[in-house]
């Protein structure tokens, strides 16, 4: 069985263009100076070789491999998707490029992930889910890791927090249940505890305790279709009924429609008024038509890419607050506007 062929080396451009292996390194370092004869004396033969540069290896001697680790969970479900788009897109528009680790929701899965990205000399870690030990965090930044927090909770040396205005959004949920004329409130949330989702529950009780309203509250499993027509059953189950339902995201508040349709003849809106929390794709089909509001992926992508590219941002901790615009659709009575 034929050995593994070696890959065409700088060395081998150097000989084939009669130049020095420096000059072969200066023609493809942007910025350096290398005359226009021999620039095109390298680029011929590494275009007849076949030659690409070896970013890793360049990476390695400047310890700026441009790698940034993605780590999460649920990398599947529509926000987390779209949100993965838009980050490896602005990651490598900017020249860098993107590995993902999966992990469950467990803080030492997030633990074991960035000792992973550090043994890669990942120049960055972009954690969507669970929340890094501080030991860990302190390790990252001894290796150079900078670390881009997204809806998590503690600030850690070298990193940025990026937070949306979760509580704010739920209190403008809760005003705008009762702007329809509803009183019946409910909340449905899964039990994943997460720091926005925890945000969301907080933020609406707190408005509903602020005007002397009872809230009806289910929290059932992880945060998914199935646990939101599980808990769209347990909640219109009751004996005194809700007529609107804030759920902490869009994939509960589809599960809690279908089961209030499907299940139970309701009407959305005119017998349950329902907002969600993403806008996900399938928050705008007819099928739904969920009033919910937006998560500003192109923002999230965009403050982190910009803080990656500050050269003196590593200093930190650092917090950029987002807003999450309202979607008006069809399922709250009236629009509640």
């Amino acid at each position: 069985m034929p050995g593994r062929k070696n890959s065409v080396s700088a060395k081998d451009v150097a000989a084939r263009a009669g130049v020095s292996r420096a000059a072969v390194s200066r023609t493809f370092t942007p910025g350096a100076s290398v005359s226009k004869e021999t620039r095109s004396k390298v680029l011929e033969a590494a275009e007849a070789l076949g030659y690409q540069v070896n970013h890793l290896a360049r990476g390695l001697i400047s310890r700026k491999t441009g790698i940034v680790a993605l780590i999460g969970a649920d990398l599947a479900t529509p926000y987390r998707s779209e949100l993965v788009r838009v980050l490896t897109d602005r990651l490598q528009a900017s020249g860098r490029v993107a590995i993902l680790i999966n992990t469950d929701r467990s803080d030492s899965t997030v633990d074991v992930a960035l000792q992973q990205a550090i043994r890669y000399r990942a120049e960055a870690a972009v954690v969507l889910s669970g929340m890094p030990e501080s030991s860990i965090s302190e390790l990252c930044h001894r290796n150079g890791l900078r670390l881009v927090l997204i809806n998590r909770d503690d600030a850690h040396t070298g990193s940025v927090q990026i937070r949306l205005n979760d509580a704010e959004a739920a209190r403008v949920a809760l005003t705008s249940f009762l702007r329809a004329g509803c009183r019946r409130l409910a909340l449905a949330s899964s039990q994943a505890g997460t720091p926005s989702l925890l945000d969301r529950e907080n933020g609406f009780l707190a408005e509903a305790e602020k005007r002397g309203l009872p809230v009806l509250c289910e929290r059932l499993g992880p945060t998914s279709y199935e646990s939101g027509l599980a808990l769209g059953e347990r909640l219109l189950m009751r004996a005194e009924r809700p007529d609107a339902v804030f759920c902490t995201t869009d994939l509960l508040a589809c599960g809690v429609m279908d089961a209030a349709r499907h299940r139970f003849s309701l009407s959305i809106p005119n017998d349950l008024s329902v907002i969600g929390f993403d806008d996900i794709e399938q928050a705008s089909w007819d099928a739904y038509a969920l009033t919910t509001f937006r998560q500003p992926v192109e923002e999230i992508g965009a403050a982190a890419v910009d803080w990656l590219s500050d050269g003196d941002a590593a200093d930190g901790p650092r917090i950029i607050h987002l807003t999450a615009p309202m979607s008006w659709r069809k399922s709250v009575r009236g629009n509640g506007e």
